[in-house]
């Protein structure tokens, strides 16, 4: 597990940075989460968390008084760190569901994963499906969340040149990370299946199920029941 070097940074006139260490580790996500929750009790003037693998991006308002409110940030983070048991609280975050259709019909790089891992579509699909993954952090767009970590049999890098349009609900891959694209954005993620199931609705609390700690898991499913659950090929 990687060790604490906790700081906390003004990054704007309204923002401060908490860093929790200086390298990334899928381990401190419940700790990230954790210490975004005491933040949200403790800080009412807080009015964004941004957190990320190792750090959390803190919004406030243009009244608040930054340098307190950053030695405030910052105990609650010392205070968390110190009395912190990964064993605890590896698992705390719930546990979500996804049915993703893998198929070179929605998935246009399926075929090259399998092609560049020296494995079959079959195997792709039974090892990317056969874990559980960390939400390690939410951002790019609403609702985007990065899931770590993947098996390093079919990681492989982003497209050099992102497309300018893919499809919500697309999961791809890009080196040690997967996630499932919300919204119909730019990416250049390895896109190997699709999950009909929508992940951001702006007209809805909380916007997007995801928060940082929690685990997700991807159940493999066939065309028709893709279709079933609003799936579109």
């Amino acid at each position: 597990m990687t060790g604490f070097n906790i700081r906390c940074v003004p990054v704007s006139e309204t923002s401060v940075m908490l860093y929790l260490a200086d390298e990334i580790d899928v381990a401190l996500a419940p700790l990230v989460a954790q210490i975004c929750r005491r933040i949200k009790e403790q800080c009412a003037q807080v009015r964004e968390l941004t957190p990320s693998y190792c750090s959390v991006l803190v919004e406030n308002g243009p009244a608040v008084d930054l340098a307190e409110l950053g030695e405030k940030v910052l105990a609650i983070a010392v205070h968390a760190c110190n009395s912190w048991q990964p064993e605890a609280g590896a698992v705390s975050g719930k546990l979500i569901e996804l049915p993703v259709y893998y198929h070179p019909d929605v998935a246009p790089d399926l075929a090259a994963v399998a092609d560049h891992a020296g494995l079959s579509i079959e195997q792709v699909i039974a090892i990317h499906s056969g874990v559980d993954y960390t939400v390690c952090a939410i951002g790019f767009a609403p609702g985007f969340a990065f899931l770590a970590d993947l098996d390093p049999r079919i990681a492989m890098p982003r497209h050099d040149r992102p497309r300018a349009k893919v499809a919500a609900g697309s999961v791809g891959i890009a080196e040690k990370q997967t996630a499932v694209y919300p919204l119909d954005t730019p990416g250049g993620w390895q896109l190997i299946g699709k999950c009909p199931v929508p992940l951001y609705d702006p007209g809805q609390v909380p916007l997007s199920p995801f928060e940082v700690g929690d685990r997700v898991r991807f159940v493999a499913i066939d065309l028709a029941q893709f279709i079933e659950r609003g799936g579109r090929v």
